[in-house]
């Protein structure tokens, strides 16, 4: 019987020598270890000790225990030709409160990774903020207190006086655009605030805080490669009426366009959805312009396309997504619907953007509901899912379009938000009744087409 990697005949050697490919993670979602030494509570750590805030209640506590396994994992990588290393900082292990006083252990546990990564030949790629913000901060107004810029510049100055000597790929922010829309508009993430008067300043803070990390980053840290990262997806009309293609315009604008224009000194989308020039009550002079850096490269994040319709009863937007299911297409475990050519679509659009230096698919992957059968995970599903979008990341590239890299999210099941354990992103599979790793037949493919260079 013939499986889904017969039909395929692309090789790394396709996407050119230069191209870079890895595995992407974030601390809250592998290391565990939430109170280990003197780290500091996160907003994750607080919000999932709440009942009703997560799948079953499940929380990050333990995770992937790769704070005690990062050895194992990170020789494992070495083991399936993984060449890259994408994984991120917890601000909270390094600075406990915050600010002020760094701690000696979390920056040694840092340092250990970085360099166990180096000495597997493995090149680090370090993600500053991947969501977990101390909670001492976010007791103070967290991304919504303009002093966050402050605060974050402190925790990037220590990063890169740490580590910089061998990290040069730098994330200032993850997807700023959940932490900020999902955190603090619909309250549905850490740290679990609601509406615009919590999601605008939060949005303008976060901007400032990208540009200001990328500053810090190209002065500190000689041959620096410095980049931030989007979520995007293609955003279709349901049907093909002007009012739907009004209400996917907006939520374009919302979900692709409102941190990357400001990043290139485009400014906000206001034209196109009017409520976001409310923004300017926390604009102050000389803002436009510290909202602009000139990132190296720009990490995109795509797993899915969006359809759209309009909808009177969504305020602001006056827009609703029509879920997968309900469309009745192919869809993931996230109900997000398998739509290859959306990445296509996401690396020409960000292609159209002049500022754009380079492009890095930062994290592509799919979860579905994975289990052991005789000793193996046959993840099929994922294994089609990851040949057909890589298929539409070489189109990217045969035509000309910047596209210079490509992560899979994720190395391992994680921690995945607010649904918990349920969804598996992972190309290796993770007990989590006893931390035993289980290579998924798309991480074994995954293996063997990076080991095809």
């Amino acid at each position: 019987m013939l499986n889904s990697s017969d039909y395929f005949d692309l090789q790394a050697n396709d996407f050119g020598d230069d191209f870079i490919w890895g595995v992407s993670t974030a601390a809250y979602q592998i290391e565990g270890a939430y109170n280990i030494h003197d780290k500091g509570p996160s907003i994750w750590d607080d919000f999932t000790s709440k009942k009703g805030n997560t799948y079953q209640n499940q929380h990050g506590n333990d995770a992937c225990e790769f704070y005690h396994k990062f050895q194992e994992d990170i020789l494992l990588m070495k083991k399936m030709n993984m060449g890259h290393f994408r994984f991120s900082l917890s601000w909270s292990r390094i600075l406990p409160k915050g600010t002020g006083i760094v701690s000696d252990k979390g920056i040694q546990f840092y340092n250990d990774v970085i360099n166990f990564c180096l000495q597997c030949g493995i090149t680090p790629w370090v993600t500053l903020y991947h969501w977990d913000l101390p909670l001492a901060l976010e007791e103070k107004g967290g991304w919504t207190n303009r002093d966050i810029v402050q605060w974050f510049q402190e925790y990037v100055t220590v990063c890169a006086h740490s580590f910089g000597d061998r990290v040069k790929n730098w994330m200032v922010l993850n997807e700023p655009m959940v932490f900020t829309g999902a955190g603090y508009f619909l309250g549905v993430h850490a740290p679990g605030r609601k509406g615009l008067r919590n999601f605008l300043p939060s949005v303008h803070h976060a901007v400032l805080c990208q540009a200001a990390g990328g500053r810090i980053l190209r002065k500190l840290v000689a041959n620096a490669n410095i980049g931030t990262t989007f979520s995007c997806s293609q955003i279709s009309p349901y049907r093909n009426n002007r009012k739907d293609l009004r209400a996917a315009e907006r939520v374009d604008a919302i979900l692709n366009r409102l941190f990357i224009e400001p990043s290139l000194g485009m400014g906000y989308p206001w034209d196109t959805i009017p409520v976001l020039k409310r923004i300017q009550t926390y604009i102050l002079p000389g803002d436009a312009e510290n909202s602009a850096f000139d990132f190296d490269f720009v990490g995109i994040q795509n797993y899915t396309r969006e359809k759209v319709r309009y909808s009177y009863l969504v305020p602001y937007v006056r827009a609703k997504i029509v879920k997968a299911s309900k469309r009745r297409v192919k869809a993931t475990l996230m109900d997000w619907e398998v739509y290859p050519p959306s990445i296509f679509r996401m690396i020409e659009r960000f292609n159209s953007y002049k500022g754009v230096n380079k492009i890095i698919i930062t994290e592509n992957g799919a979860a579905f509901a994975d289990e052991i059968d005789q000793g193996g995970v046959h993840d099929e599903e994922r294994l089609s899912y990851l040949q057909a979008y890589l298929e539409q990341v070489y189109r990217a590239k045969r035509e000309g379009l910047k596209v210079d890299g490509y992560f899979v999210w994720t190395f391992a099941d994680n921690f995945e938000w607010a649904e918990g354990y349920y969804p598996r992103f992972g190309l290796v599979y993770v007990d989590f009744n006893n931390q035993q790793r289980i290579i998924k037949s798309s991480g074994k493919w995954f293996s063997h087409f990076l080991g095809t260079r």
